[in-house]
């Protein structure tokens, strides 16, 4: 076990106890970075201005930056820091912030969700795609276009992607874009969410390549990390039968911080600092354990038990400070909305064999 293996493993979560105890900040010899697991340090991390999302020598990925897919990475927000960040950041996040949960709850029931392992897919990997094209204005025959898309594109975000699944997310990049430009240029868009994006974006930028990256940002961001979510929660009923399966938002705000799709998160130290009582220098890398500081008991009360109705739940599933996600109550609403129409079918859930999506950092379960 290491602590990029433990994503995907059955249960990582006592060897995080076990990184917890050995101290909050510590070096892995074999992985050559840093490693952050106890609250304290994730939280000092992930404030620290000094900690960057993406290595100054290398902003975008060498395997994708000359292409669409680097073009588009290069500038969505959560790759970025400084105004780059904040600029595209302060126009997007208000919008998300002010969605209407019955709009949510709307778009994902006019869906059909099949039965089995094919329409549970679909559920958690294409509807949530879907519902945010819907919001910005997309018709249903695009939404399910700009899904396919998507699965396409997400492939630049991964390093264990191969080059054909490369070449396919450049292809997709330009694919993305050119469905965002025929939607800004429609004058019968009546998306209020689009509206406010743009309205705001137009104060602080006139570089309409960074507003289309980052509109391409919400449909790739909300693709695997909502997928996990829905996928985990399915699991968490799986595990514990005695669940009340009628309290979907607790269910889903437990899963959240129990068990979450995105496990890990890197940063690169850009000039010399402390954190945790430990000196950092400029290219060190820190892998930062969201999940692990999601079970420490300094952050949770009794954290290794699953409580639908747990007090004060605290969790850094969706990042905090200036990077924390601007679509976190969105994401919680097309996931609880999605698993209550699935539970709706009343699906054998007992039948279902599954194994986790190959990844680095996301935890998200695949049935068959």
């Amino acid at each position: 076990m290491n602590p990029i293996i433990a994503a995907t493993h059955a249960d990582p979560y006592p060897y995080y106890a076990q990184l917890r105890a050995e101290g909050g900040l510590v070096f892995h010899q074999g992985l050559k970075l840093w490693v952050a697991s106890s609250a304290r340090a994730v939280a000092a991390v992930l404030a620290h201005p000094h900690c960057h999302v993406r290595p100054s020598h290398e902003p975008v990925p060498k395997a994708i930056a000359q292409g669409m897919a680097g073009k588009v990475f290069g500038q969505l927000i959560r790759m970025n820091e400084g105004e780059r960040q904040r600029c595209p950041r302060a126009a997007i996040e208000p919008g998300l912030a002010l969605i209407d949960v019955n709009e949510v709850n709307a778009l994902v029931g006019a869906r059909l969700i099949t039965p089995g392992a094919d329409g549970l897919y679909a559920a958690m990997f294409r509807g949530p795609v879907c519902v945010v094209a819907a919001l910005l204005g997309f018709s249903p025959a695009q939404g399910r276009a700009i899904s396919e898309l998507t699965a396409d594109f997400v492939a630049c975000l991964s390093p264990l992607s191969d080059q054909a699944q490369l070449d396919a997310a450049h292809v997709a990049a330009e694919q993305l874009k050119g469905y965002v430009i025929e939607l800004q240029d429609d004058p019968s868009n009546r998306s209020a969410l689009l509206a406010g994006i743009r309205q705001r974006f137009a104060v602080t930028s006139t570089d309409s390549e960074i507003l289309i990256a980052n509109l391409i940002g919400l449909f790739s961001q909300t693709f695997e990390a909502t997928a996990g979510l829905i996928g985990n929660a399915l699991l968490a009923l799986i595990r514990n039968p005695q669940l009340d399966s009628a309290q979907v938002d607790d269910l889903i705000a437990e899963v959240q911080r129990f068990d979450p799709s995105v496990q890990n998160t890197r940063r690169f130290v850009a000039a010399p600092c402390e954190i945790d009582g430990v000196p950092l220098n400029p290219g060190d890398v820190i892998l930062v354990l969201l999940a692990s500081a999601n079970r420490d008991p300094q952050l949770n009360d009794d954290p290794d038990t699953f409580l639908l109705d747990r007090p004060n739940r605290r969790s850094f599933t969706f990042g905090a400070g200036r990077h924390q996600c601007p679509g976190q109550v969105l994401a919680l609403s097309i996931a609880s909305a999605t698993l209550t129409e699935i539970l709706k079918m009343k699906p054998a859930l007992d039948p279902l064999a599954w194994h986790y999506r190959p990844s680095l950092n996301g935890r998200i379960p695949l049935f068959a």
